[in-house]
């Protein structure tokens, strides 16, 4: 082995990481559906709401200022199909329908607990920034 080529001496570096099989760029790309679900401010605040407590949807309208009827129906229905909050009816008169939060849920919610905290711990910044782009500092 004293006349091996100095290529065989070299140690081999680790292999590069399989790619993900799906590409968040590409305009079909199913991870899409995620990005658009925790990019909707409502989502954010109504799964806030829900790791608390389950929560009627009444309790849901008057806890989240400046969310209508119709979109908070909409985001529900939207956080149900994915698998990430639960819809119980219970048989009153009217009928009284309650929302908690799925296991599934709760992952992305404590994903999205790393953002909001960034927010709170960066706003003062965010503002100022923004106070100098528009002159006002």
């Amino acid at each position: 082995m004293k006349n091996a080529p100095a290529a065989h001496l070299i140690t081999a570096e680790k292999p590069p990481e399989p790619a993900p099989p799906w590409n968040a760029y590409a305009a079909a790309c199913p991870t899409r559906l995620v990005l658009d679900r925790i990019a909707d401010k409502w989502t954010v605040l109504i799964l806030g709401l829900l790791l608390r407590q389950p929560l009627r949807f009444n309790a849901l309208l008057r806890e989240i200022e400046g969310l209508s009827q119709k979109v908070l129906s909409q985001t529900l229905k939207r956080l149900e199909r994915d698998g990430l909050v639960t819809r119980t009816v219970f048989p009153t008169v009217p009928v009284s329908v309650e929302y908690a939060i799925t296991p599934l849920g709760r992952t992305l919610a404590a994903a999205m607990h790393s953002l909001v905290d960034w927010a709170h711990a960066n706003i003062e910044a965010v503002l100022a920034a923004q106070r100098r782009y528009d002159g006002d500092a």
